[in-house]
């Protein structure tokens, strides 16, 4: 069984608790706060994972850093959406627009274990009807899973009772180096083609060629720290899949899969890369954009997959 030991409590009093996993060259550990990754070692190497150190920096400035984004991870403009022939109205938390689900999202929750063994877990938790301003009784299930040749695997699920809105992500970010610098490091995203943005990092709806525009990574160059960016991988759900790579000065090397359409890649803080597989950013406003919508029957499921090699 995994290791399960007290990490604090939340400033609202609800205690939080930290999973250690191990197996084979991979050390981990996940809190119940968000569902998140708080620390990844692979063949002796520095914390991987680009979090925080306190539960305090958690509920703060690192509230998104490797937790599980949900109901709907990114962007919503205007902080509405119709569904049903209704308004949905979220809260605006960026400007007019929504990020992250709000204030209400489950990276600012803390998470039931539902299992856990010597190399996974699997956290769940149930938002009721009109959580954060989306319908329907919604679990969600993240489950981490070591395995032997040095891969974490990923696995995202959810269901509803009702018509809803769910695009569930793995906010994760990675520094190879454990430095806090992104110098050296490379990336490659296996993507031709990405999605522009406004000033207010909006989709403009246009699904623009990465050839011979600054987004262009299908070879390995340095990350920008302006990336903030949905790379479009597939139109839909698909089998797993190579989406990224990103390499540090050291040598080690991180190889990303992903059943998702979409990987959102941010470099903000110029500490790491956050490559976030994900259906793409503001769908309800975009006809051309794979759905978010779920219903009644019909689970959402993603699955991704981290190698690392030294």
């Amino acid at each position: 069984m995994a290791q399960v030991t007290p990490f604090g409590s939340t400033k609202a009093g609800v205690h939080v608790h930290a999973i250690e996993l191990e197996y084979g060259a991979l050390c981990a550990e996940v809190l119940t706060f968000g569902a998140r990754l708080h620390k990844l070692h692979h063949a002796g190497s520095p914390n991987l994972a680009m979090g925080a150190e306190t539960l305090a920096a958690y509920e703060g400035p690192a509230l998104y850093s490797n937790a599980v984004v949900a109901p709907v991870v990114n962007r919503i403009a205007g902080a509405q959406a119709e569904l049903g022939g209704k308004t949905l109205r979220f809260s605006a938390n960026e400007g007019p627009n929504c990020l992250h689900s709000g204030p209400a999202g489950t990276q600012a929750l803390v998470w039931q274990i539902a299992e856990t063994s010597g190399a996974a877990a699997t956290l769940e938790i149930t938002l009721p009807p009109g959580h954060g301003g989306f319908p329907g009784a919604r679990t969600l299930r993240a489950t981490y899973a070591l395995e032997p040749e040095g891969a974490l695997r990923i696995t995202l699920e959810a269901e509803t009772d009702a018509p809803t809105l769910l695009n569930p992500a793995f906010h994760g970010g990675w520094n190879l180096d454990g430095s806090g610098t992104l110098a050296g490091h490379r990336l490659t995203v296996m993507a031709e083609h990405y999605l522009p943005v406004t000033a207010d990092k909006l989709p403009t709806g246009v699904i623009a060629p990465v050839a011979g525009t600054p987004f262009d990574y299908r070879s390995p160059r340095a990350p920008d720290p302006g990336l903030d960016h949905n790379f479009c991988l597939a139109t839909a759900a698909r089998a797993l899949a190579p989406s990224a790579r990103l390499t540090g000065s050291s040598g080690r090397a991180l190889t990303v899969e992903t059943t998702a359409p979409g990987l959102q890649v941010y470099c903000g803080s110029g500490a790491g890369v956050a490559l976030e597989p994900q259906l793409w950013p503001d769908a309800p406003h975009h006809e051309g954009f794979p759905s978010i919508i779920a219903n009644p029957g019909a689970p959402v499921r993603q699955e991704s997959r981290y190698l690392f090699t030294a």
